[in-house]
């Protein structure tokens, strides 16, 4: 008679060490992030017109085989003008997340290293800043220092900051204390080494899974800020700003808010399946 007890444990070992396989979802949100990135990088491999180019004659077409996203009030091929538009939108989310992150470590370092009375007083001005909704505190930057890429970027950089200095801080204290730390002190190691070598790697480890999804969010909140002609100026093909262009015309041309929309929405969604799918890989769940 076979030993249950015996073999239990070697076949939870087996079913543990089969791969799993990769959903479809997984695979469709990351193959429409490479396109989204490919469109940023390359943006004349997929469109063949000017995002720019105004053909009076051609306003208001409904999505065709000659006009795949349809065109806007000023004859502009909406297609054209997403995929051109993915650069700018792309690199605000990234921009506005390293801006984001780097407030974010300076703050997490002073709160979880500095003493009690630093983190107190970084703890407090956390708070102060948490009063605030990310997307107001970035609406007040934009109002103090005008409207364009650039303010747009740092103000969706500063209304993000507060949470990830948090989870920074938070990182900072759980790794402050570890062994290779003390370690790394026994044997004469400068601070700053520590620091670089040591504490802020493991530190950040964690949330590169945070930072992947932070991409999205901040593209959402730029859009926003667009959308209410806070961001890039029009004409120019940045998906919030074709949001704001095409709202007065949602009743009768449609097209001009879906698409732009659409891949707001799409890139949100893929940047947060790709940080599910990361964590599952750094924490060793996928092979």
């Amino acid at each position: 008679m076979t030993d249950l007890t015996l073999e239990a444990p070697a076949l939870a070992l087996r079913v543990q060490r089969q791969p799993r396989r990769w959903r479809v979802g997984t695979w469709v949100a990351l193959g429409f992030l490479i396109f989204v990135v490919l469109a940023a990088l390359f943006p004349q491999w997929f469109a063949h017109s000017d995002p720019l180019r105004i053909v009076p004659r051609e306003a208001f077409h409904a999505p065709s085989w000659a006009y795949w996203f349809g065109t806007d009030q000023s004859g502009r091929d909406i297609f054209s003008r997403v995929i051109y538009g993915s650069r700018q939108s792309l690199f605000i989310g990234v921009a506005a997340t390293f801006i984001a992150m780097s407030i974010a470590i300076v703050l997490g370092l002073l709160g979880g290293l500095g003493g009690p009375r630093t983190d107190r007083a970084v703890g407090w001005f956390l708070e102060i800043l948490f009063a605030f909704p990310s997307l107001v505190l970035a609406l007040l930057f934009v109002a103090i220092f005008g409207s364009g890429i650039g303010p747009l970027i740092v103000a969706t950089g500063i209304g993000a900051a507060p949470g990830y200095a948090r989870m920074v801080r938070g990182q900072v204290l759980a790794v402050r204390n570890a062994g290779y730390i003390e370690a790394a002190r026994a044997l004469g190691h400068p601070p700053l080494r520590i620091i670089r070598r040591q504490l802020l790697p493991n530190a950040m480890r964690p949330l590169i899974v945070t930072l992947t999804m932070g991409v999205g969010q901040a593209i959402v909140w730029a859009s926003a800020l667009s959308f209410l002609g806070l961001g890039a100026k029009p004409p120019a093909p940045e998906w919030g700003t074709m949001l704001s262009m095409g709202r007065d015309f949602v009743a009768n041309a449609w097209w001009l808010t879906f698409f732009p929309g659409l891949f707001i929405v799409l890139t949100t969604l893929s940047t947060t399946v790709a940080g599910r799918y990361l964590q599952q890989r750094l924490e060793g769940r996928l092979t």
